[in-house]
């Protein structure tokens, strides 16, 4: 018996502490999780706790996935106004705007009466591989009728756009042709572009620096691709012989931090701050030229306005706090937080703010928020707006009134967005209520892609936007727009359209060589009579 005694024992201490342990664990485990019907679950948060007892003890079957969408998106929305969860329905989308790539078949679209028009084939895209064309309506999609009230943006491009490799039919119409025609267009990777223009501004020489030829590079956002694009304009540029540079960044919400950096670096000596950020859990980062830029000497003017905001404010204030540029415009949006992307396993993802940017001279140009009130947040352009800021520098009001120091002593400000060094108001000598209507409806643009279409055989002779353009002013298209607003509801009135000719003509005229040339005819012809433009133009012919 002896023999048993001893395994007996040890089998004994074995259990005993295995239910001791069990009891201590369950003890523990008790705080974390709670037994409902005879099922456990965890209780990590009371919401949590909530959804799970949706899903299993609620009268009804409900869809839980959609409501803890919502119930995130509410969350987050009691934060500050620029974080943001991402259902995984949009994320691609979301994602895509700063991608240097998304798939899809390549076309640029509007929708115009219910109606999918195809403005523009992306070159070397699947479209124009099928024979897609400028100009042809998308009527059908995959044997299914494409057309109607519930066609929008969001449906287009969640429709045509997919998994590289996959196909899709679309049913076209096209004008001259009574028939549908069908296209089977394999969804391919399609380039997203950051820099819509680069072009020169020939200018009369003179000054110190003698210039007589200005490179123009507008870049709309900061993406994956944003500095390699940029580098590339201004090497094509410099071979053009551009003895300064005009970076346009009006419009542009920002994007990727490390573009705007690596965008700066370009333009500062060795050393010089470019922008730091610090946040609670962020440790402080710094960011400094290396100098090994290629562009340290050259002239640089950089256009601002109230929808720059984030990378360009990076960007605008480290060119300003080093005294490297003149920033001409208007106050920028006052963005100053930095947002990290992270993922959820169902594939969803939260953007949350998890630090501040501070320029060199250490101004944070983030404007005031308060947590959780993002429509009052919004509402401060509109602010801007009434109290005259759009037109009068004397009506900015900047909410940090501590005094910032450029490298060479001049006075800044932060708390609000970038104040520019020369401050350029809309001009509305020529706007009138009637040509205000026109825009704001979008039948400029309307009556620019109608004409368009109607021409397009002709106008496609045009190779170079000035033809174009002089062909345009001679085509005397304004009575046949103005029936066309008179037929959407705009009484002509002579004295009005008369005073707003200039813009009218203006505005149409780009359009329609956009239509055909695309952004590289575009702004340069728009650009032209830019007040902002030509004030640029105009201090850097002196510098």
């Amino acid at each position: 018996m002896k023999k048993y005694i001893i395994p007996t024992l040890t089998i004994a201490c074995l259990l005993l502490g295995f239910l001791l342990g069990n009891a201590i664990s369950n003890k523990a485990a008790a705080q974390r999780f709670y037994i409902h019907n005879g099922q456990i679950f965890s209780s990590t948060s009371k919401i949590d706790q909530l959804l799970q007892l949706m899903q299993s003890a609620y009268v009804e079957e409900i869809d839980t996935d959609s409501i803890t969408d919502e119930v995130m998106q509410d969350l987050v929305q009691k934060l500050d106004p620029h974080s943001a969860y991402i259902p995984k329905k949009d994320l691609e989308i979301v994602n895509s705007e700063l991608s240097a790539s998304f798939s899809g078949i390549g076309v640029q679209f509007n929708i115009q009466n219910d109606t999918v028009h195809i403005v523009a084939v992306i070159s070397g895209g699947p479209s124009e591989g099928v024979g897609i064309l400028a100009g042809d309506k998308i009527v059908e999609v995959d044997d299914s009728t494409f057309v109607g009230k519930r066609i929008n943006n969001e449906k287009v491009m969640h429709t045509l756009r997919g998994e590289k490799g996959t196909q899709v039919t679309l049913g076209i119409k096209r004008s001259g042709t009574p028939e549908t025609l069908y296209y089977t267009v394999t969804r391919g990777d399609i380039p997203v572009h950051s820099v819509d223009a680069k072009f020169i501004i020939p200018i009369q020489a003179g000054g110190v620096h003698h210039i007589d030829k200005i490179g123009f590079v507008r870049v709309n956002k900061f993406g994956e691709n944003t500095y390699d694009e940029f580098i590339s304009a201004l090497a094509t540029l410099k071979m053009q012989g551009a003895k300064g540079y005009i970076v346009d960044l009006r419009e542009n919400s920002g994007g990727f931090m490390d573009q705007a950096i690596r965008m700066a670096n370009e333009f500062l000596e060795s050393g010089e701050m470019i922008v730091y950020s610090e946040g609670r859990a962020y440790p402080k980062y710094e960011a400094r030229a290396n100098g090994a830029g290629r562009f340290k000497q050259v002239p640089l003017i950089v256009l601002i306005d109230d929808f720059s905001a984030s990378a360009s404010e990076i960007f605008s204030g480290a060119m300003q706090d080093n005294d490297r540029a003149q920033i001409i415009g208007r106050r920028s949006f006052g963005k100053g937080l930095v947002q990290q992307q992270l993922p959820f396993p169902d594939g969803s993802a939260v953007r949350l703010t998890v630090a501040r940017y501070y320029t060199p001279s250490g101004r944070c140009i983030q404007k005031p928020y308060k947590l959780g009130e993002q429509d009052d947040y919004q509402k401060e352009l509109l602010e801007r707006f009434e109290r005259g800021e759009f037109y009068n520098a004397d009506s900015v009001h900047l909410q940090d009134s501590t005094l910032y120091f450029t490298k060479s002593g001049r006075v800044v400000y932060g708390g609000g967005g970038i104040m520019p060094d020369i401050f350029v108001g809309r001009d509305t000598t020529l706007n009138t209520p009637y040509y205000n209507r026109c825009v704001n409806l979008a039948y400029t643009y309307q009556f620019a892609y109608r004409y368009t279409d109607a021409h397009r055989k002709q106008l496609s002779l045009f190779k170079d936007w000035k033809a174009l353009e002089k062909h345009l002013l001679g085509a005397n298209w304004l009575p046949e727009f103005i029936a066309f607003a008179k037929e959407k509801g705009i009484e002509p009135d002579k004295a009005q359209i008369e005073k707003s000719r200039p813009l009218l003509t203006r505005l149409i005229n780009a359009y329609i060589v956009r239509n055909i040339l695309g952004d590289e005819g575009f702004f340069p012809l728009f650009e032209r009579d830019d007040e902002i433009t030509k004030k640029a133009v105009e201090v850097m012919s002196r510098m």
